[in-house]
C-alpha cells in the first residue's frame, strides 16, 4: 500500500525540512529501475517532489544527471531547499514551483520526467496535466516518463491494503483515489507516450515507464 503518513519534521537540521517515512522504504527499489531507464546524462524533472528526499537520494546515486525538483506547495519547496542545502548536492537545482495542471511550466525542456505518489492524491486533471506538460518539455522519440504509485489493473485483483487506502483517500476528497492503469495509459497515449514497462514494486505499488513516441507523420 502507498504510504499515507503525513510529513513529519526531520530529526535534525533546518526547521523547514520535512521527512516522508515512505521515502527510506521505497527509494532503493525505485532507484534500481531508474538506473536502467533514465539517461546517463541530462536533466531529470521531478514533478510533485514533496519533502525533496527522493530527489536528493537519486541525484547522489546518479551523478551524471541534473535533478530538477518541483512542487506547487510552498512548504514542500522550503523543505526541498533545506535538504539541498544540507546535502550540498551540486547536481540538484533549486526547486521550481510547478502545478501539474497549469497550461505552462517554468522550464524549457528536460530529458526525462519522474513523478512519485502524486496522481492518486490529486484530482484526475493532475494526471492529465502531467502528460500534457511532459509532452511540451520532453523530446521525442524515447524520452522516459516514470510514474510510481498504487494502481488498479484490469484482470489483476487489487490488494486489500490498496482497497483500504483508496477508501481513505476518497473519504478525504472524492476526486482522489487509485487510478485505473488502463485509463492512465490511454491518457499517456493521447499525449504521445507509449507504455514501455510495468515494474512491480514492494507494498503493492508499480513503477510504470512510458516513452515519448516519434511525431506522427504529416
Amino acid at each position: 500500500m502507498a504510504d499515507s503518513t503525513p510529513w513529519i519534521a526531520a530529526d535534525a537540521g533546518s526547521e523547514a525540512k520535512r521527512h516522508a517515512p515512505a521515502t527510506a522504504r521505497n527509494r532503493e527499489p525505485i532507484l534500481a529501475v531508474l538506473r536502467d531507464v533514465l539517461p546517463a546524462r541530462g536533466t531529470v524533472i521531478e514533478i510533485a517532489s514533496g519533502s525533496g528526499e527522493h530527489g536528493i537520494y537519486f541525484a547522489s546515486e546518479l551523478p551524471g544527471v541534473i535533478w530538477q525538483p518541483s512542487d506547487p506547495d510552498p512548504d514542500a519547496l522550503a523543505s526541498i531547499e533545506a535538504w539541498i542545502a544540507e546535502a550540498g548536492a551540486a547536481n540538484v537545482k533549486a526547486p521550481l514551483r510547478i502545478d501539474a495542471t497549469a497550461g505552462s511550466w517554468p522550464i524549457d525542456g528536460a530529458d526525462a520526467l519522474v513523478c512519485i505518489n502524486m496522481i492518486h492524491i490529486a484530482p484526475w486533471r493532475a494526471a492529465q496535466g502531467l502528460f500534457a506538460g511532459a509532452a511540451r518539455i520532453l523530446p521525442p522519440p524515447g524520452a522516459p516518463l516514470c510514474l510510481y504509485g498504487p494502481f488498479r489493473q484490469a484482470g489483476v485483483p487489487t490488494s486489500e491494503s490498496n482497497e483500504a487506502f483508496d477508501r481513505s483517500l476518497r473519504a478525504r476528497d472524492p476526486d482522489w483515489g487509485l487510478r485505473d492503469l488502463e485509463k492512465v495509459s490511454a491518457e499517456a497515449a493521447a499525449r504521445g507516450f507509449a507504455l514501455e514497462a510495468i515494474n512491480r514494486m514492494p507494498a503493492n505499488n508499480l513503477l510504470v515507464v512510458y516513452r515519448r513516441m516519434p511525431p506522427a507523420p504529416r
